[in-house]
């Protein structure tokens, strides 16, 4: 652990979750928190090591076992991330990171599983970015059947709109393109991945190389 981690860099609500514990405590629980956080992307199973050591440390607060989940799903470690992200919603209520939870069914071969959670009642509280995350899950876990029709109507109830902008609305839109191509209409593809393009400010898809592929 660096010497140099400053507890306080964690987000004001997380620390006042962290109040629950002993102020040592709280403050080794944060700084493997910000580790894992650091390490997601570049060395996920680092990630996961230090997200353990901080569920570990506050097994009874949500966030912790919120950052497990997350850690473990970057990992690939499906049932881990699950049970995680259930033990945190079970602790504070709410949707939760369901999109993930969904996603996790995919990963264990349980597809079925990810079109229940966007059916269940929890799927209603979502955001809109929340919703749009899992429509994406499941219009995924449909094409994991060979629905490939389904998957097309489960990205249009997500009413996908040419004039929003950001990162939910770029992979929304790009969701909607592969659909499109999953089902042979080139033409409808071409045009949402063109729309695609257009509005990923930030490169999160890799839609200009599938629209070269459909040229």
């Amino acid at each position: 652990m660096p010497n140099d981690i400053d507890p306080d860099d964690l987000d004001p609500s997380v620390l006042q979750d962290l109040k629950s514990l002993s102020k040592e405590n709280a403050d080794a629980t944060a700084k493997h928190m910000i580790m894992a956080a650091m390490w997601m992307e570049d060395d996920p199973q680092l990630a996961l090591r230090h997200a353990r050591a901080a569920k570990d440390r506050a097994g009874r607060v949500s966030v912790a076992r919120e950052v497990n989940g997350i850690a473990a799903y970057r990992a690939g470690e499906w049932k881990e991330a699950l049970a995680e992200l259930r033990a945190a919603r079970r602790i504070s209520g709410g949707p939760g990171m369901l999109a993930v939870m969904a996603d996790c069914e995919r990963g264990m071969g349980r597809p079925e599983k990810a079109i229940e959670l966007g059916r269940s009642d929890e799927a209603r509280e979502l955001s809109r970015e929340g919703a749009i995350e899992l429509a994406i899950v499941v219009a995924g876990a449909r094409q994991d059947l060979g629905q490939d029709e389904s998957a097309l109507v489960t990205i249009e109830r997500a009413n996908p709109d040419k004039k929003e902008r950001g990162m939910g609305a770029t992979r929304l839109a790009y969701a909607y393109a592969n659909a499109f191509a999953e089902l042979g209409q080139v033409d409808k593809a071409r045009e949402w991945f063109e729309h695609t393009v257009e509005i990923d400010e930030g490169g999160w898809t890799d839609a200009a190389q599938r629209l070269e592929e459909l040229k």
